[in-house]
């Protein structure tokens, strides 16, 4: 104990007996099983932070020299032509959204994975949830015909982080959806189901998901932070669910989220 804490080396383990059970035997398995979940906990949050460096380059890089095409422009008095400023000017809008979209998903992914969630979680009518969904996923995939039947359900959740996951996951099929596609959404008896219409998921990219930052090379020219499925599955297992991603029959993936609930609300407490 004194050379992890001297070294903050969490790899050494105290040598047990195996069929030894008196208490310095179990105070050792403690002890060994709280370092290595220490260990875990450091690797993932030393990942966390090369990947979000890693993702966090590309925007500013594309946003400094853009900025530096328009300085140099204004210091050395030879105007850009009005297309190509306006184009550039895009691009800054672009790579900022990106930028506010990625450091609010790392946000999401650094709190907490328990005990502060439960104050903040109560009874909402999901389907109202998917409803605003919706509405938001039609202005943004306003060329694709989206089919909708939601049926009343009412579960524990999170309020803002559920609609969030919601919209994560129509994001999703609005993105990888042909033109003029079409995305059928399903709510009944707890289990959301999100049909797209894209080109589905090869099979040997279905485990990596809801890694986080992961994204599927035929997608890496789109826009995202690769956080998005990763914030679902997240959200949905805090509130005792669980989220999967198949291939649908005829093409196209199937996103099913299943949550714990009922059809009608709890009656109220007097």
């Amino acid at each position: 104990v004194e050379h992890v804490a001297r070294t903050e080396d969490l790899t050494v383990r105290i040598p047990v007996e195996d069929d030894s059970d008196d208490e310095i035997a179990r105070l050792s398995r403690s002890f060994n099983s709280m370092t290595a979940s220490l260990a875990s906990s450091r690797d993932l949050q030393q990942q966390l932070i090369a990947d979000a460096g890693h993702e966090l380059r590309t925007p500013l890089t594309s946003l400094r020299t853009n900025i530096e095409l328009l300085t140099r422009s204004e210091e050395t008095g030879r105007p850009i032509p009005e297309a190509d400023r306006k184009a550039l000017l895009a691009s800054v809008k672009a790579q900022m959204t990106e930028l506010a979209a990625l450091i609010g998903d790392l946000q999401e992914l650094s709190r907490p994975d328990t005990g502060q969630h439960e104050g903040r979680t109560r009874i909402l009518p999901w389907h109202d949830v998917v409803e605003s969904a919706l509405r938001r996923a039609r202005l943004r995939g306003p060329e694709l015909t989206i089919t909708a039947d939601v049926r009343p359900w009412y579960v524990r959740a999170e309020p803002s982080a559920l609609e969030r996951a919601v919209v994560n996951v129509l994001d999703n099929a609005v993105k990888f959806s042909p033109e003029s596609g079409t995305v059928d959404v399903r709510l009944a008896d707890g289990v959301l189901t999100v049909r797209d219409h894209g080109p589905g998921i090869p099979a040997d990219e279905l485990p990596h998901v809801f890694d986080r930052f992961w994204r599927s090379p035929s997608a890496r020219a789109l826009p995202g932070s690769g956080l998005g499925l990763s914030i679902v599955a997240r959200t949905v297992q805090h509130a005792g669910g669980e989220v999967t991603l198949t291939p649908a029959e005829g093409g196209g993936t199937t996103a099913t989220v299943r949550l714990p609930g009922a059809p009608k609300p709890p009656p109220e407490v007097p």
